[in-house]
């Protein structure tokens, strides 16, 4: 998808939002029962393909998801996480197609490879909103998306390691997001030209999958290749990832946030934690409270409403006293 910025929306009402914790389970399908007395004339059914759970990011935007396509809310949802394999996603959305849901929603893994299936989708006269990520096939195959920029998630990210630490020689590691994703592709673009003519330089760059374990365990490699002397800067295209570094870098005996800074996209919980904790250095937020808006997309549609057709939410970014005042009121 070509990200424009058509429209830039804030998320409203979204602090009283109650997380839970995340209840799919990778490659399973699970449909909400209709309620009491509903015919299926007033249900707005619905299919979600998600991604996985590989996060905690992942895990608010599923339960947010839930809660805004909620039988109370008039919709059966049909929900399938494909556990990070883009083949099962697919697969899940033709079982949508095949069987007649009235509109589908994805949070693709990759951004190619949707052509076929999505113009499956349109000859079935499904209308498709695209949550969280995008894909390459053409616009016309899809009727909105809404998420977050990525690219300009990155943008901030690298401005301020630009601002912190241009203006010495410093060595930096990178954990990428799933290869061939968007926010990976994207926050990586962002970063690289804000730090473009500094002194920073990036010596390695590999994907934790935006799992904890998986930045664990390349943070691991980083430091047995370079050392802790040979690494100055962390920047980790995710929390969950940051965390796992940070779990490496304590086990290698050196101070996360100190000996090797970080800087780390999403601002769960968690990595807002480790950030006044004084383990992260910097967090550029990725708000994953997308279900009301994903909702209230597929009722325009539906209903023959004109709709914007790229949906941005606004994200926040946090150094340690910032996030010191916002964690306590955090709703992810």
């Amino acid at each position: 998808m070509r990200k424009r910025f058509l429209s830039t929306l804030a998320l409203a009402g979204v602090a009283a939002f109650a997380l839970t914790a995340c209840s799919s389970d990778g490659g399973e399908t699970e449909s909400s029962e209709m309620a009491a007395g509903d015919t299926a004339g007033d249900v707005v059914t619905v299919g979600f393909a998600q991604t996985g759970s590989e996060s905690g990011w992942r895990s608010a935007n599923t339960e947010s998801m839930k809660a805004a396509f909620s039988e109370e809310n008039g919709f059966e949802l049909v929900f399938n996480a494909a556990d990070n394999d883009t083949a099962a996603q697919i697969q899940a959305v033709r079982s949508f197609i095949n069987q007649g849901v009235d509109a589908i929603v994805i949070a693709p893994i990759v951004e190619d490879g949707w052509d076929d299936v999505l113009q499956e989708a349109a000859d079935a006269n499904i209308p498709v909103i695209l949550e969280d990520r995008t894909v390459s096939a053409s616009d016309d195959l899809y009727a909105a998306w809404v998420g977050l920029d990525f690219e300009l998630e990155g943008v901030k990210a690298g401005e301020w390691a630009a601002a912190e630490y241009g203006d010495t020689e410093t060595k930096m590691v990178v954990l990428e997001g799933t290869t061939g994703s968007a926010p990976a592709n994207d926050r990586a673009t962002g970063f690289d030209s804000a730090i473009e003519g500094t002194m920073i330089e990036k010596i390695d760059s590999q994907t934790g999958d935006f799992t904890r374990d998986g930045g664990k365990t390349v943070m691991e490699g980083f430091l047995q290749k370079y050392g802790v002397d040979g690494i100055d800067l962390v920047y980790a295209h995710n929390d969950d990832m940051a965390l796992g570094a940070i779990e490496a870098i304590e086990a290698a005996g050196a101070v996360p946030g100190e000996d090797i800074k970080i800087i780390s996209i999403d601002a769960v919980h968690d990595g807002m934690q480790a950030l006044v904790d004084g383990k992260i250095n910097y967090i550029v937020e990725c708000n994953p409270l997308l279900g009301d808006l994903a909702a209230g997309l597929v009722t325009d549609v539906l209903a023959g409403n004109d709709v914007e057709k790229t949906v941005y939410v606004e994200d926040q970014a946090f150094d340690q006293a910032a996030a010191e005042a916002a964690l306590p009121d955090r709703a992810y």
